[in-house]
């Protein structure tokens, strides 16, 4: 998985290459706790990449989350194929992120 880090504006956008599982999910909270170190308070996941995610890659993004809640942050994600908007959905995460369908639309208004 590769993790690659854009600011638009005020916004933190995350790109993200490849399946998030358990042996992704370091690399990605690493990154994740980059973000929250530089203040970043509006960040923005790509899951255009993201053919796979597994419990410990939600876990991560729970984590990522309850962290910008804390600090009056917001977290949104977008561009996800349906394989992994089903697991938002079977999970009831779907309530709990805010998903996009695209870059344009999640960022607007952020």
């Amino acid at each position: 998985m590769k993790v690659v880090r854009e600011q638009k504006g005020d916004c933190t956008v995350c790109l993200i290459d490849g399946e998030i599982n358990l042996n992704t999910s370091p690399d990605l909270r690493k990154a994740f706790e980059d973000y929250i170190r530089d203040n970043a308070r509006k960040v923005a996941i790509d899951f255009s990449n993201v053919p796979y995610i597994d419990s410990s890659g939600l876990a991560t993004l729970i984590e990522l989350f309850q962290r910008l809640k804390k600090v009056n942050g917001k977290l949104r994600i977008y561009s996800v194929s349906e394989k992994v908007k089903n697991v938002f959905e079977v999970t009831k995460l779907h309530k709990l992120f805010e998903i996009y369908d695209d870059q344009e639309t999640a960022l607007e208004g952020f």
